[in-house]
């Protein structure tokens, strides 16, 4: 490898951790990496097809945000505005865009939610970050916050090798499953997710608060099910 190939390596690295950095100082709770052409055949790729962002280049810039018991509202849905939860991670890499480019001339955009609209596996990307791992409600438990985060990403001209990721003790053990025994739409079928009988309750709950409305201005907020999630034991 040329030294300036070198140089160049040392320089990204040096910058991708200070992206990470100010990513949790303006408000995510984890935040990782991963080169974005290692996403192409993620796992769910290969069982689901091609995800939207088809880049080989860059790193994919993956954030967490933690969502508290507390504040169920950041976890309700509305029509055209996603969750306030997912507005504030999308805030949050708008501004890292922002800030990677003025500070040091490097592109950057967020990516949509949706794998349709150009997005990503946000769980495939996160996992392989090192963010968690996948438990057995398929969701990722995340150290210290469980399953209970959303994630959302961006792309950054950033050439990064793979980070050397935290090696994780299985996160379900011995656990009772109470997130599969308590899945109303018993989704969980031999033990295996269904996302076709999890996304008809997302659906159902979505046309439940239209017929609630007549105000066809007036956007209510839908509340899923998270089951789950919030049934979750691990807590470390």
């Amino acid at each position: 490898m040329k030294p300036e190939d070198t140089q160049g390596k040392e320089q990204d690295h040096r910058i991708m951790n200070e992206l990470l950095a100010k990513a949790i100082a303006l408000g995510a709770s984890v935040a990782g990496f991963v080169p974005a052409r290692l996403l192409r055949d993620c796992p769910s790729a290969q069982r689901a097809g091609p995800q939207g962002l088809a880049r080989d280049s860059g790193s994919v810039i993956v954030l967490g945000l933690y969502h508290s018991t507390d504040h169920p509202e950041m976890d309700w849905w509305e029509e055209g505005r996603s969750t306030p939860g997912d507005r504030m991670l999308y805030g949050i890499t708008t501004a890292l865009s922002q800030w990677l480019c003025e500070l040091h001339g490097r592109e950057a955009h967020d990516i949509p939610y949706a794998v349709s609209d150009g997005g990503i596996y946000l769980k495939d990307a996160a996992v392989l970050a090192g963010l968690g791992m996948f438990g057995r409600n398929n969701l990722v438990i995340v150290p210290g916050f469980g399953p209970r985060i959303r994630f959302r990403a961006l792309w950054a001209d950033l050439d990064v090798e793979k980070p050397q990721v935290r090696e994780y003790l299985p996160p379900c053990g011995e656990c009772s499953r109470p997130c599969q025994n308590h899945c109303p739409q018993q989704a969980f079928p031999h033990g295996n997710y269904s996302r076709e009988r999890c996304l008809s309750r997302m659906d159902a709950d979505k046309a439940s608060v239209s017929l609630r409305t007549s105000d066809t201005t007036k956007k209510e907020q839908v509340r899923h099910c998270r089951n789950c999630e919030l049934c979750c034991v691990y807590s470390e």
